[in-house]
């Protein structure tokens, strides 16, 4: 593409001068701002390879990487050069695109071991993208205000993610389905039987493993909007705006029912009582106001589904755990093996890769969690992209960045599982933990 006379006149500058790096960076530079990329990235690389650590040669080539990964509005598609037309909300890194465009042939993104986990057809990443990966379309959220001379702010979406789209964990998904989600779906029944449209359920597990994804699929199985408001959204300093707080968002969930108010991190919310001290009247009271909206006094909740998220259910004061509030529990767990599969599929679909052996990643990240496995890709793509840097070109994130990443990336749920481990000996007399005790079984930690 020589036909603009402007690029016309500075290609023959930067032939006439080949080694000047200053102009050969403002005409990287300038391509990529008008699209473009793959010119604007040869460009750099030569602009690297004279001058390594050229600030705008790397700043070039992290945009223009990014355009490839990343098909803009006008691209339409190519069977020829393997390119796929636009309309998903997040693409994977077109490696065929650039090859076709830089010259250059790389291997298949994925190899699989014999006997791993990816016989079978390969599903597409958007299809299984796990429970810590983030929504394929979130939609825009909406700000509200609460009810009354104290407001809030609170988030208010409607989620078009469904349990469906939560990688593995069939029996976690099943649990919920008939425990909580096909009661609220039957409401002729419920009401035969003298049962409201209301309900609490407590997700607890370790960190990073999907629970926030998870209340946001149940929210979407159920059709209700989704409303969540920070911690911090909620505490105040200030003796009695904490309560008045907790009331602002319950209204605001109340007046879009049917909802589905989540409530993260509740054992910030709802401590134990026995635990505060006497000096500590303003958390006594918070715990107690949030007792009073689970209950409704004063508000009516039905067509309100509360969810509660946790690491440390133990810590959360019994009395929400009562028929009423919070009487069901389900035990998120770190991603089995299909989970894996989706959440890694997930995250390396957005980077340009060759040559991965899913299956023996999968094998060597038990019990990571998804956060976990997120971090993982990212650190083999760093090596990956110092490798690029080093090279002046991008060179695709292979099997040996993963080892070295696996090498330094350790699974985060091994102190929750001593803490539980105590707790499922030694605090399971009413059968509350009796997941969490089959679960440690099964790992032969209890």
């Amino acid at each position: 593409m020589t036909d603009d006379p402007l690029f016309a006149s500075l290609f023959a500058a930067v032939q006439a001068a080949p080694d000047d790096v200053a102009l050969r960076g403002q005409v990287a530079q300038l391509l990529l701002q008008r699209g473009r990329a793959a010119e604007a990235l040869q460009h750099a690389a030569v602009v690297l390879q004279l001058d390594p650590g050229n600030a705008l040669a790397l700043h070039v080539l992290a945009d223009a990487s990014a355009a490839l990964r990343t098909p803009g509005p006008t691209d339409v598609g190519d069977a020829a050069t393997g390119t796929e037309p636009p309309g998903r909300p997040e693409e994977a890194f077109d490696w065929r695109r650039a090859e076709a465009e830089l010259g250059r042939s790389v291997p298949p993104p994925f190899v699989e071991s014999a006997g791993g986990p990816q016989d079978g057809p390969t599903p597409p990443p958007e299809a299984s993208a796990g429970p810590s990966a983030v929504p394929s379309d979130v939609p825009e959220k909406i700000r509200l205000d609460g009810e009354g001379e104290h407001v809030v702010d609170v988030e208010v979406e409607r989620p078009d993610v469904t349990l469906d789209d939560v990688g593995g964990l069939a029996d976690v998904k099943q649990r919920i389905r008939e425990s909580f989600l096909e009661p609220m779906r039957h409401p002729e029944i419920a009401a035969a039987f003298g049962q409201t449209l209301r309900g609490g359920l407590l997700l607890y597990g370790p960190p990073g493993c999907g629970k926030t994804f998870m209340a946001r699929a149940i929210a979407g199985e159920l059709g209700a909007h989704f409303v969540t408001a920070r911690i911090d959204q909620v505490l105040d300093p200030y003796l009695g705006n904490t309560e008045k707080n907790l009331h602002a968002v319950f209204e605001a969930a109340r007046a879009q029912t049917p909802a589905v108010l989540f409530l993260d991190e509740i054992d910030a919310l709802g401590a134990r009582r026995s635990s505060i001290g006497s000096g500590w009247s303003g958390l006594r009271q918070m715990v107690n106001q949030l007792l009073l909206e689970l209950d409704s006094v004063g508000s009516e909740n039905d067509g309100l589904f509360v969810l509660a998220a946790t690491n440390s259910p133990w810590d959360v004061d019994p009395a929400f755990l009562r028929p009423g509030r919070l009487d069901r529990m389900t035990l998120v767990l770190p991603p089995d093996a299909p989970a894996r599969e989706a959440i890694l599929r997930h995250h390396f679909a957005r980077r340009p890769i060759a040559g991965i052996d899913l299956g023996q990643v999968v094998a060597a990240t038990q019990d990571f969690s998804g956060a976990d496995l997120a971090h993982l890709v990212t650190s083999a793509a760093e090596q990956a992209m110092a490798r690029s840097v080093a090279a002046g070109e991008i060179q695709p994130l292979v099997m040996a960045d993963v080892q070295h990443a696996l090498g330094q990336v350790r699974p985060s749920t091994g102190s929750w599982l001593v803490t539980a481990k105590n707790v499922a000996a030694f605090a399971n007399a009413d059968g509350r933990y009796d997941d969490l005790v089959v679960y440690l079984k099964q790992k032969r930690v209890l």
